[in-house]
């Protein structure tokens, strides 16, 4: 039996794409994104600064604020349109030139903050723009709201303009956290600069192990894709073992298995598949044959036929023609003839050719079934597709032999001879057969 490649049908979930980054940065955004609370801003103004401040940034004052709470409190009780009113209020033409550059950065961050709780994302673009726009604004408020402006065009897929806005906040920002790296990284991989979306990637991860903490597995996944997209089998192995060390799913090991398949190194894809099988992780029947299969190629039959049992007797392995037939073939080879002979008898009458009766005939005849293997024969070559039709007809041949019908067995051998690929084997046959009926004639001869 050709045995199936078991690696090839792993290979789709190792090119799947590992993370959607529109889904990360609106996940990140709802956990970072948020509105100062005014009165800690205000109460901080109020109070001497313990560190000098890199830049002069006007004062927010108090008839500002009191505006600005009015319109948090609106939209903390999620009633956006008065806290739109306010604030639309507050920057329309003659107020607009009353407020100094900080307080109206402030009002453009809570016209953003609005925007994006009502999923108006190009507006919270906008706004958010605006705040950066604003001269002398807190150092920490242009780098904040870089970030977010970042993240926004991540969340509307514009690729680029979200790297270049975190690039710019990278050159402002000291000790840039793991995030930030993975989320450079996933914009670059979704430009397809698979080096530059690797290096952020890794950054990230060694961030996160300097630190004694676990790498997110999104992190584990991404570096996965890019190191096989790069073809670099011994670091996507390398990468699956970690994800394996952390995230111990059935993926990991269906993948880790293909890549040492990949490396030829059959040993250890079986080891891995048998990992996950016997941990109950290979639910379905497709990974369940792909366990057979790998199972036949390490020469551990027995194995393989005990997992297509157990699939096809709880329903897992669906109840097809092949299935069965590589249920028979794994008993087979296993030596255990009796249980192939039902495994092949059920692939037989399965099937839409004749070739699997001419196989079934194979094993009755090994099993001394000769009559039922004269039967399956001739019901194999009846019904047509058997691919070797000579050898069919040779074992047709032997078994009629051995049930005594020897003009039976002639012709199958006379028929079989018509191949020159059986020819010598069917004169073997006739010339045997022909000394054994001398000697059965001589033998009643002597009576």
């Amino acid at each position: 039996m050709k045995l199936f490649n078991a690696n090839t049908w792993t290979r789709a979930m190792l090119l799947a794409a590992p993370v959607v980054v529109a889904q990360v940065a609106v996940s990140q955004l709802q956990s970072d994104l948020g509105y100062a609370s005014l009165s800690a801003a205000y109460a901080q103004e109020q109070q001497q600064q313990k560190q000098q401040e890199t830049r002069r940034t006007p004062a927010l004052r108090n008839k500002v604020y009191e505006r600005l709470s009015e319109a948090q409190t609106a939209a903390e009780a999620k009633n956006w349109s008065e806290a739109s009113k306010i604030l639309n209020s507050m920057i329309a033409a003659d107020g607009k030139r009353e407020l100094n550059s900080y307080e109206l950065a402030n009002v453009y961050n809570l016209q953003a903050f609005i925007a994006y709780s009502t999923e108006d994302y190009p507006g919270a673009l906008r706004a958010y723009s605006n705040v950066i726009a604003q001269p002398d604004i807190p150092l920490a408020m242009e780098i904040n709201t870089r970030y977010t402006v970042a993240q926004l065009y991540f969340v509307q897929e514009d690729w680029k303009k979200g790297i270049d806005a975190l690039l710019k906040w990278f050159e402002m920002t000291e000790t840039p956290p793991a995030n930030a790296y993975v989320l450079l990284g996933q914009g670059y991989y979704q430009l397809k600069d698979y080096d530059k979306a690797l290096f952020n990637t890794e950054k990230a991860i060694s961030i996160y192990k300097e630190k004694d903490k676990i790498p997110k597995e999104q992190w584990y996944n991404l570096a996965r894709f890019l190191y096989f997209e790069k073809e670099d089998i011994p670091n996507t192995v390398r990468t699956l073992n970690e994800l394996l060390q952390h995230y111990p799913k059935k993926q990991y090991w269906v993948q880790l298995s293909h890549m040492f398949g990949e490396q030829k190194q059959d040993k250890k894809q079986l080891a891995a598949m048998d990992t996950a099988y016997v941990q109950g992780m290979l639910d379905k029947g497709t990974e369940q044959v792909t366990m057979a299969y790998l199972y036949l190629g390490g020469e551990v039959p027995y194995k393989a036929a005990k997992v297509m049992e157990a699939g096809l007797g709880n329903q897992s392995i669906e109840d097809n023609s092949r299935n069965y037939e590589i249920l028979g073939n794994a008993f087979r080879q296993a030596q255990e003839v009796k249980k192939s002979i039902p495994a092949m008898e059920q692939a037989a009458a399965k099937s839409d050719t004749g070739e699997l009766y001419a196989r079934l005939g194979n094993i009755y005849l090994d099993g001394d079934q000769n009559r039922k293997a004269i039967s399956a024969i001739n019901k194999g070559l009846a019904r047509g597709g058997v691919k070797r039709p000579d050898n069919a007809r040779l074992v047709l041949g032997m078994a009629y032999f051995n049930v005594g019908e020897y003009e039976q067995a002639r012709k199958a051998f006379e028929a079989a001879a018509k191949d020159e690929r059986s020819r010598g084997y069917a004169q073997q046959w006739m010339k045997y057969m022909n000394t054994e009926l001398e000697r059965q004639a001589k033998l009643q001869a002597e009576l």
